[in-house]
């Protein structure tokens, strides 16, 4: 019984910490492109691009770390799943 209980535990987890991941993920993949393209059309342009941290740069790092939350909450939940697994 205790298992069966670990074992929901665990999934229910593994679905909230994707569910959180997914979001944050996409939407720093989509600004990590828009960067590398105003990057490039710089570098054509000739252009000197300011080394500072940008808006984009700060929102990238807190939809990177949103993302890495989610994705811890899914690997304790597969773990807690996989222990559930093994206890009677």
């Amino acid at each position: 019984m205790t298992g069966l209980i670990l074992i929901v535990a665990g999934l229910l987890l593994a679905v909230i910490g994707v569910a959180r991941a997914r979001g944050p993920w996409g939407r720093y993949q989509g600004l990590r492109e828009q960067e590398e393209n105003i990057a490039r059309y710089e570098s054509w342009r000739g252009g000197l691009r300011d080394t500072g941290p940008t808006g984009a740069s700060v929102a990238m790092e807190m939809l990177r770390r949103q993302a890495a939350i989610g994705g811890g909450v899914a690997l304790v939940g597969i773990v807690l799943a996989v222990v559930g697994l093994f206890v009677k």
